[in-house]
């Protein structure tokens, strides 16, 4: 990776160099299966990976906002991905960026690596001695990529699958994962996955940019478990915003959110039980107190956690609303 790090400073100075290419493939196994996009209506930039290796997230997805996405996969050169974020952040496209890189990695052959630029300008490299089945298609501001699958149909049903989903680009990214499994997928199994999706351009605050950053380390389904962390996420965004409303005297706005968040994750009890106190601070106690029931009937440990609430400032200072409110809360649902 040395190499690849010094050469960069020649491609950043307008120099090129070619390396001797070494007798046996070098890099980290991560054959797999990815998807690079941009939303052209949101600008939105997103990677998305499944492979049969531990955690494929920590190798192959880069993304950053208002510059691109990359997945680095096959014997992979991990380098790839922060520099060609920096070339693209440079002012390179996606396919000089890749060229660039390309041209001075002595084992290009056995990379597979896919680039999009924030202008959703796309570019692929499938080695030649990447382990079949391998291949790739490119798309209008997408490409999917894929190598050792069982079948060389693999990355044609992701492309398709991601072109016929709805929703935002999350949900079409996990789309063409979904449509890979059931395409046959990688010919080992499957262990891993992660998805990113970062803004369109910049805040200037990386950790407002990333929209979406998750993994699936080991899991015996991890395109399954990937889409439900991403609807727990979602719901979690939306107790976010509920809170943000809340701080700005939005009551309403707040509430609505936390309803949303219930619906997305009903299983989850923080969520209802954040909500009952909320109801409760603004006088809407008998609002409140059906939330409390569920909550309390669920697990009784967050009836322990309401005294502690006061002295935190989360309720208000008032011994007989919260005897009301374990009083009548602990009554069944």
């Amino acid at each position: 990776m040395r190499a690849i790090w010094i050469l960069f400073v020649a491609v950043l100075l307008g120099g090129l160099s070619l390396a001797e290419p070494s007798p046996t493939p070098v890099g980290a196994p991560a054959h797999t299966y990815s998807i690079v996009a941009r939303d052209p209506a949101t600008g939105q930039l997103g990677v998305a990976v499944q492979s049969h290796w531990f955690s494929v997230g920590s190798v192959v997805p880069w993304a950053e906002a208002g510059v691109g996405a990359v997945a680095t996969q096959s014997f992979v050169e991990v380098s790839y991905g922060p520099l060609g974020l920096a070339l693209m952040r440079a002012g390179k496209s996606a396919p000089q960026a890749l060229k660039a890189l390309i041209e001075v990695d002595p084992q290009a052959d056995v990379r597979q690596v896919a680039m999009i630029d924030a202008q959703g300008r796309v570019a692929v490299h499938t080695g030649e001695h990447c382990i079949a089945e391998a291949g790739h298609h490119i798309g209008d501001q997408f490409s999917t990529q894929a190598n050792l699958m069982l079948k060389n149909t693999v990355w044609d049903a992701m492309a398709k699958a991601y072109e016929a989903a709805t929703g935002d680009l999350a949900d079409r990214l996990l789309a063409a994962l979904e449509a890979a499994e059931r395409e046959g997928g990688d010919i080992r199994g499957r262990q891993s996955a992660a998805i990113i999706v970062v803004r369109g351009r910049s805040t200037g605050r990386p950790w407002m940019d990333r929209l979406i950053d998750l993994r699936v380390e080991d899991h015996p389904h991890p395109v399954e478990e990937l889409k439900r962390l991403v609807r727990l996420q979602r719901a979690y965004d939306h107790m976010n915003q509920g809170d943000e409303y809340m701080a700005a005297g939005q009551i309403d706005r707040a509430l609505q959110e936390y309803r949303r968040a219930e619906h997305l994750a009903p299983e989850n009890v923080e969520m209802m039980f954040w909500h009952a106190v909320t109801l409760a601070n603004v006088g809407r106690l008998e609002e409140s107190l059906p939330l409390f029931r569920r909550v309390f009937s669920r697990d009784p440990r967050w009836a322990t956690l309401l005294p502690r609430l006061p002295r935190s400032k989360l309720l208000p200072d008032d011994p007989t609303l919260i005897q009301k409110i374990l009083s009548e809360a602990r009554k069944s649902p």
